[in-house]
């Protein structure tokens, strides 16, 4: 047990000493040159007294003079003695009951072999068990004394002594920062006397801290490492809660050591016989220990191996005995690596770090180390042992989460994280040297359709492939990052015009334009990119990236596979939008601004009413009416247009009712239907309640639906027409002609009607034939389907009369009927039909 260890064995031999007569200055510089923390008063080869670093407090700093009167004014006497034959145990008992930090160790007959300290005690007690077990706030002093840093030296002083703390917390009200004072500055000074100065010009900076809830096994590490000998101890909010020192980490002990001493004394006389089961024990341990152990002689030459250390790098102990630990060595550490490390063994006993190493397959791992001298009674190092564990995995692990924090997944490509960072640096380059950089957005153009065609599979391949070819036409400090999908992010910096920016943006559409091959498919994509530039666009990353965005989605909606630069309009633009966005939110939740407007559908041979068609109108609160080719699309984009439609149906089936309620005979009202409403799955069933509530015939409530939304799923479309006709509700197709027909689909839609889209009747009764040539076309399938034909867009004499030559009696149109609100509609269509039924 270390704390069985005579004193003898770890005394300092080379005792400090001065004359009583020595000015105080004097001693206290030769003791911060050696780094002592006492110094011996001798006279005639007799100790007549001791000055330690604590007395250094009882100076008067307010008094020049003080530090020049002679040491034997200020020294403690008689010094306190020890024999050299007691052990460390009692050693350190007798320090807290003495209220001592430093015994003079004497030989038998008296004579002084040097002196020992507590931190002396601290270094070699054995206490690495109880320490490990231990955390720092149970050990720690609480309640720090803290001093303002504008304190003078004279009153620091005076306060440590008075409250016998053996240092100070220094706080900095100008930057809220920490230091520390402690007895060995003031032993500095006295050798260099600075006047009555404000205690912070004196602190050591930054403090060190450990965490309360650390191991006391860490704190002692970090106080031998940094060659201090306090840390602040911090709570889990960061406040410094109380101050760790050598001499706590024994007073912490002592009780463990007098239970161990007790012990030992019992088992004293059992020792012998049991020494040798110990020995076998340690040799078990060793064999069996996952960490690989190697042991070498005085001059470094291997003498034991344990198995573990066989196993991690592949030699035997009968190839490496005799040699040096170099066998092992990887070449990658210069010269200068191994001299600090057996600088450090020298000087402090071991050595901890991380270090490569070649295994004897001639593989590189890396290893945390730990280097020992061992020493033998007189204080000479006999031996090493090195302690080692691979730790090659758990760097790669620690790589691979940094890759997978800061890099795609897919790409290897930066992603938005890291690209954050490197705008950043760029922004804050680009400023200080007054230049320019170009943050580019890139979207490829119809990837949707190359996954749901290809599959998945190879839309990550086109990607991989994309991300190659972008790299390939960048500059060589440009930096590409993906954000996730199909949009990739590059930032140009170092921009001297933006003509450069234009360059590199044309080479990557065209070499993204280039054909793919991958697998058995051959084809193209074409990608639309926005660019923004500092300080132009924007000086933050965000600004920066978002108008990118704004000027891709510009080029997308003007062409595709083009770029666009940013513009300040379409910041304008966007932030309108938003704001109308906002407020047809507003209006989705409450309804307010909403009405329907009808326009009739007539049999222009006949001249009845046949039909009407409901069209969604809003009044803005500000603007005023907001035309339907804004705010439609608009609730597309936003997902508003499955409240709005829902709200539409409430609405036109309230007004059917009340019609039927005033005694009118309502006709068929037709209801359009977005994709994202017919896709729902509850959209039958929230019409057949609706229907119910209201008390309505399903014959007055039809839809119609674009031949574009169908063709996305007609088998689930299907599903969903025949549950709407199931009902008796109407089903017609919008706009009839202008999407991608189907005609093997068409015969099994459960359609009603074809609205044949008014692009095509604008051309009946003028020279152009592809007008005619459609609407004959489309009247013919009718025929043929049973379907009912009606033509959109009629606004002339001379399209009604073109129609008559394909048999198309339903119209609707600006010239048989604009859009008009329901009171409108009533009283112009429905009072006079009602009234004119009543007259048969």
């Amino acid at each position: 047990m270390s704390h069985q260890l005579p004193v003898e064995r770890i005394v300092q031999s080379s005792i400090l000493h001065c004359g009583p007569e020595t000015p105080l200055c004097q001693a206290a510089e030769r003791m911060a040159e050696r780094q002592c923390s006492s110094i011996l008063v001798m006279e005639a080869d007799r100790a007549v007294g001791i000055w330690t670093e604590r007395d250094a407090l009882a100076v008067d700093f307010s008094d020049p003079s003080a530090i020049r009167r002679p040491i034997r004014e200020a020294m403690s006497s008689p010094v306190a003695c020890i024999p050299g034959e007691t052990e460390l145990g009692e050693v350190a008992m007798r320090f807290r009951a003495e209220r001592c930090r430093h015994f003079l160790v004497i030989d038998r007959g008296g004579q002084p072999l040097g002196l020992v300290s507590q931190t002396d005690v601290a270094l070699n007690q054995g206490m690495e068990p109880y320490l490990r077990l231990r955390e720092v706030g149970a050990a720690m002093r609480t309640a720090p004394l803290v001093l303002a840093a504008d304190t003078r030296l004279s009153q620091a002083a005076r306060r440590m002594r008075e409250s016998e703390r053996d240092a100070a917390v220094i706080r900095f009200a100008d930057t809220d920062d920490l230091g520390i004072v402690t007895e060995r500055d003031l032993v500095r000074c006295i050798a260099r006397y600075p006047g009555d100065t404000p205690i912070g010009h004196l602190a050591s900076r930054p403090l060190l801290t450990v965490a309360a809830n650390d191991m006391l096994i860490r704190a002692r590490d970090m106080l031998m490492d940094h060659q201090v000998r306090h840390l602040a101890v911090l709570d889990d909010r960061g406040q410094v809660v109380g101050l760790l020192g050598f001499q706590d980490l024994l007073a912490g002990a002592e009780q463990s050591y007098l239970k161990d001493l007790r012990r030992a004394l019992e088992q004293r006389d059992k020792a012998l016989a049991q020494s040798r089961k110990h020995l076998q024990l340690a040799e078990r341990v060793i064999d069996s220990s996952l960490e690989g152990i190697v042991i070498t002689d005085a001059h470094a030459r291997i003498e034991f191996v344990n198995p573990a250390f066989t196993h991690l790098t592949g030699y035997s102990l009968e190839e490496v005995a005799g040699r040096t630990p170099a066998v092992l060595s990887s070449g990658r550490h210069p010269p200068s690596f191994y001299r600090e490390m057996w600088q450090a063994l020298q000087e402090r006993g071991y050595w901890r770090g991380e270090i490569w190493n070649r295994r004897k397959s001639g593989a590189l791992y890396l290893e945390l180390l730990t280097i020992t001298a061992i020493t033998n009674d007189d204080g000479d190092t006999t031996h090493y042992a090195g302690l080692f564990t691979d730790i090659t995995h758990i760097r790669e692990n620690e790589r691979q989460i940094r890759q997978l924090a800061y890099y795609d997944p897919l790409t290897r490509l930066p992603n938005r994280r890291l690209l954050d960072d490197r705008l950043s640096l760029a922004i804050k380059h680009a400023h200080r040297h007054r230049q320019r950089l170009a943050v580019m957005f890139i979207d490829l153009d119809h990837f949707k359709q190359v996954n749901d065609t290809l599959g998945h599979a190879v839309g990550d391949e086109l990607l991989l492939r994309v991300s190659e070819r972008l790299r390939e036409h960048l500059r060589e400090d440009d930096t590409l990052a993906r954000l996730g999908g199909d949009e990739f992010l590059a930032l140009l910096p170092d921009l001297q015009e933006v003509d450069e920016a234009i360059r590199v943006t044309q080479r990557l559409i065209e070499a993204i334009s280039q054909p793919y091959t991958i697998g058995d498919h051959d084809f193209r994509v074409g990608c639309s990119i926005g660019l923004s530039l500092y300080p132009d666009d924007g000086e933050s990353p965000d600004a920066l990236i978002r108008n990118a965005d704004g000027a891709m989605y510009r080029s997308k909606t003007e062409g595709r596979n083009t770029y666009r630069l940013y513009a300040p309009e379409m910041d304008t633009r966007a932030k309108n939008q938003l704001a109308l966005e906002t407020a047809l939110r507003d209006t989705a939740e409450t309804g307010e601004g909403l009405s329907i407007h009808y326009q009739p559908i007539f049999d222009w041979r006949t001249g009845a009413l046949h039909s009407a068609e409901a069209l969604l109108r809003w009044h803005h609160p500000t603007r005023g009416p907001v035309a339907p080719g804004e705010f439609i699309p608009l609730a597309e984009r936003s997902g508003l247009i499955i409240p709005l439609g829902q709200a539409v149906m409430r609405m036109v089936c309230t007004q059917l009712k009340r019609w039927q309620a005033a005694g009118l005979r309502p006709v068929p009202v037709a209801i359009n239907l977005s994709a994202k409403q017919f896709w729902q799955d509850e959209l039958p069933g929230f019409i057949r309640k609706m229907l119910q509530r209201c008390d309505l015939n399903p014959g007055l409530m039809g839809f119609e639906l674009t031949e574009s939304t169908l063709m996305h799923d007609i088998e689930r479309g299907l599903d969903t027409l025949a549950a709407l006709r199931g009902m008796g509700c109407s089903v017609a197709i919008d706009d009839f002609g202008t999407g991608y027909s189907s005609l093997t689909y068409l015969q099994r839609l459960p359609v009603t009607t074809l609205k044949i889209d008014r692009s095509f009747v604008s051309d009946l009764g003028t020279c152009r034939k592809g007008g005619c040539a459609i609407v004959a076309a489309v009247t013919g399938l009718a025929r043929e389907l049973e379907l009912q034909v009606v033509a959109e867009g009629v606004e002339t004499e001379a399209q009604l009369r073109a129609l008559d030559r394909y048999q198309v009696a339903l119209v609707q149109g600006f010239k048989t009927g604009r859009p008009v609100p329901a009171d409108a509609f009533s009283e112009a269509y429905l009072r006079a039909m009602t009234s004119g039924r009543d007259g048969d």
